[in-house]
């Protein structure tokens, strides 16, 4: 395991350095985006509309956070993940068209994103369920809102972050996935202690 520490913009270059299980921090622009925010952004890419912010080299965050409007600031009060697999059939194309080089959230992803990620260079980081203050803490500002006529929870949040983790790496620019990895070996393992107990399937 190696810890590295990442400011936005991120290259491709850097992120074809990470493996499985390496330990990561981000600096710099991060943007939330769940379901809607998705499949907005894919629809503007689809009619050729520019979003609001150029994702290129940038982290996108599986969160719906708890914003409190302090005068005229918005401030995170918490930032858990949100479940990966609901962005699954989005985020194959959002690497591919937005160049994103890491998607953050709990719970992985599978084949689709992790080809993509393979392809394009991108990663995902694992983030601990449960730790929605903390993530909040990392947020030093928030710059921006855009397309809070979604609803705060799936509105697309521009933060800046400061050592934004740790993030585990998950799914690497490798076709590595930790998550398919664990599952494999638990299906093998219950197989094995099936034939010791000589139960049949």
């Amino acid at each position: 395991m190696v810890v590295y520490k990442l400011q936005t913009p991120i290259s491709e270059a850097d992120i074809r350095k990470l493996k499985v299980n390496d330990m990561l921090y981000i600096t710099g622009t991060m943007v939330t985006a769940r379901d809607q925010a998705h499949q907005r952004a894919l629809e503007y890419f689809r009619q050729g509309k520019p979003l609001p912010i150029n994702l290129e080299g940038l982290a996108v965050f599986h969160c719906g956070p708890v914003m409190s409007k302090q005068g005229d600031k918005w401030v995170a009060v918490a930032a858990g993940p949100t479940t990966s697999t609901r962005m699954d059939i989005f985020e194959d194309e959002f690497v591919k068209n937005f160049k994103v080089r890491v998607v953050i959230g709990k719970g992985g992803m599978g084949k689709r994103t992790t080809d993509a990620m393979a392809k394009y260079g991108a990663v995902y980081g694992a983030f601990t369920g449960g730790a929605a203050i903390l993530a909040a803490k990392a947020i030093k500002s928030v710059l921006r809102v855009e397309w809070f006529d979604l609803g705060m929870p799936e509105a697309m949040w521009i933060f800046e972050v400061e050592e934004f983790g740790p993030l585990t790496v998950a799914i690497d620019s490798h076709e590595n996935n930790l998550f398919t990895d664990v599952a494999k070996n638990v299906e093998a393992n219950k197989q094995r202690i099936y034939q010791k107990l000589g139960i049949s399937q």
